[in-house]
């Protein structure tokens, strides 16, 4: 069996380096043009760069998404932009537009390219046709079954890899392609501006009764009628991987740094365990409690097994699920005191009931009993973002290990 790749998101340069420490074989990002992730902090080219150093250093890949549907006018600077990249090393583009695809076999014809999902790949002889353009890898459409897939990946030219997405949130339009956003606030969905519409209530409305909001169920606070559950796929890992599929793709790159370590760590254990004995393989439930860890809204397996029906959606709220809080990082341990040097990311006192997880590392839980200041002050609390704080911890602790609480009530 190939090892399959894990491909994690990163919006920024922590993220990225938190999803390459925490396990991900290859990260993707977004430079400040030309992605679909607008609102996401993005890379400048000099961060591009100090991320592929980052990236190449650990032994991992680093893909950067060039996947809008782009108009004339952002033709202009694409082939400056598509040099830059290459000069900086990355190891891939992620393409969906037959135009960028033709300016990138001109002007950087070395470089690999990957077809993104938004170009709705469904079937074997699409992925033969995009494999003559020139694609190395295609990023399959969402709505595929185990069985479809099986026969793409049968059926495929040689040489030609796919990747799928088994993590994160699914869009209600086919593989992400709406007009919705554009529709209602003006911002364009396939340029990178998506404003999720789909997130919205909605009412329904009779043309005779101008003002009379009717919900769309029994539910006096209205619907979300396009509001799909997250993907979550951990529990069908070794159909994933028996599905001649290469890359174990995560979604969300708008996500948090704890999303990017919490989700990365989970599937790397589980990947790991199943290549360790693949005849022997038993599901761990603790690695989808890791997952239910992290910011989501309600799981599903979205068209894997079939083609989801209503349970497929989340009609009562737009919400996330957000059980546990963020609060530290591990900057520095000294072993012989037992003492770590944590950077605050949310409020944590005295009294608290913690957990530590880490990269390769089971999770211990203890209580907070001590904490001092940056001045040797012993304090109660570390209201302050970013604080640097110091705290016995019961076992070592090593740096990027990431503390985390339950939430309080109203937090």
């Amino acid at each position: 069996m190939i090892r399959p790749e894990l491909l994690a998101p990163a919006g920024n340069m922590e993220k990225l380096k938190m999803a390459v420490i925490y396990g991900a074989d290859a990260v993707y990002i977004g430079g400040e043009r030309f992605g679909l992730r607008a609102a996401a902090g993005n890379f400048t080219m000099d961060e591009i760069r100090e991320a592929v150093r980052f990236a190449h250093s650990h032994g991992r890949k680093l893909f950067v998404t060039v996947n809008i549907i782009p108009h004339n006018e952002d033709l202009e600077v694409l082939p400056e932009y598509l040099r830059e990249l290459e000069g900086a090393g990355v190891d891939a583009l992620i393409v969906s537009d037959p135009g960028v695809i033709a300016f990138a076999k001109e002007t950087v014809p070395g470089m690999e390219l990957h077809l993104s999902t938004q170009a709705n790949n469904t079937n074997y002889k699409s992925a033969a046709f995009w494999h003559q353009q020139g694609i190395r890898r295609i990023v399959l459409a969402r709505e595929l079954s185990f069985r479809e897939i099986r026969e793409i990946t049968e059926r495929a030219p040689e040489g030609l890899e796919f990747e799928i997405f088994v993590h994160g949130a699914m869009c209600i339009s086919y593989s992400g392609r709406c007009l919705l956003s554009n529709y209602m606030v003006g911002r364009d969905a396939n340029r990178g501006e998506c404003a999720h519409p789909c997130r919205y209530k909605y009412y329904l409305v009779e043309e005779k009764r101008p003002g009379e909001y009717m919900p769309v169920e029994e539910d006096e606070r209205g619907t979300y009628i396009f509001n799909s559950k997250d993907l979550c796929m951990i529990e069908s890992l070794p159909q994933l991987l028996e599905s001649g599929v290469t890359s174990l793709k995560i979604e969300g790159r708008m996500k948090s740094v704890y999303y990017v370590a919490t989700v990365v760590r989970a599937y790397r254990m589980a990947i790991d365990s199943y290549l360790e004995n693949p005849a022997g393989f038993r599901f761990n439930p603790q690695w989808l409690e890791e997952l239910n860890k992290a910011s989501h809204r309600e799981f599903g397996t979205g068209f894997f097994h079939d083609k989801p029906d209503q349970n497929g959606q989340v009609y009562h709220t737009g919400a996330y699920v957000r059980d546990y809080a963020f609060i530290g990082l591990v900057q520095d341990y000294d072993a012989a005191t037992g003492i770590a040097t944590v950077e605050q990311r949310n409020k944590m006192s005295i009294g608290d009931e913690i957990e530590i997880i880490g990269p390769g590392k089971a999770m211990f839980t203890q209580r907070l009993e001590q904490m001092w200041n940056d001045a040797g002050e012993e304090i109660q609390s570390a209201p302050h973002p970013q604080q640097i704080v110091k705290m016995p911890v019961k076992m070592p602790v090593s740096r990027y290990d990431i503390l985390r609480r339950e939430r309080r009530d109203g937090e």
